[in-house]
């Protein structure tokens, strides 16, 4: 048996390092999300103060990296204060919508994907990748990059990297650890003997 997982895993400097990275791997998504965590809740909570490009806050930002014109004249006219109003409002939903996201994010990888249930894993790919996705996208298309919003991409990047590791279909029937329980699994042999 010890040949078997030898053989697939690996031996050497190398695969000590494959192991460790997947024992590790929950941490780091755990870290990467609990950022975008900080981001959404910063964005639902101060978004006219939530930093972006050179130091400005990333709402006036964004809108004057897309419409050409100055926040600061959409807020003074008398007829468009509403209209900023909305655009804040609509900006408020949208950093919800990420801690929403986070927080799921962050009990899956605490919990499930530690564990090594395979739906962890893919729940983990394609919500990390939509969540971090339509953050840069949003950044790109308003023309609002700056430090911050690259801390997007090396955040999705350190994911992809974790999630490579322990990619189920690389590491056999468990996305982490193979010797874990879960609970959909946890206890068949015993209800199998009651009903036997």
């Amino acid at each position: 048996m010890n040949a078997i997982a030898t053989e697939r895993n690996g031996s050497g400097t190398s695969a000590a390092v494959v192991q460790r990275w997947r024992r590790l791997a929950w941490l780091v998504l755990l870290i990467a999300d609990a950022g975008l965590l900080a981001w959404g809740a910063g964005a639902a909570a101060i978004p006219g103060h939530l930093l972006g490009p050179g130091g400005a806050p990333i709402l006036p930002a964004g809108y004057e990296g897309y419409s050409g014109g100055s926040w600061h004249q959409l807020v003074a006219i008398a007829t468009s204060p509403k209209t900023a109003g909305y655009i804040t409002l609509v900006f408020r939903m949208y950093g919800l919508y990420i801690v929403a996201f986070a927080l799921l994010a962050v009990a899956i990888a605490a919990t499930a994907f530690r564990r090594g249930d395979r739906w962890a894993w893919w729940a983990l790919l394609v919500g990390n990748t939509v969540a971090f996705g339509s953050a840069m996208t949003y950044d790109r298309i308003v023309g609002a990059i700056g430090p911050f919003e690259w801390s997007e991409y090396l955040g999705l990047a350190v994911i992809y990297g974790s999630l490579a590791v322990t990619a189920p279909f690389l590491t056999g029937a468990r996305a982490v650890r193979s010797g874990a329980t879960s609970p959909t699994n946890a206890g068949i042999d015993e209800r199998q003997m009651v009903r036997g």
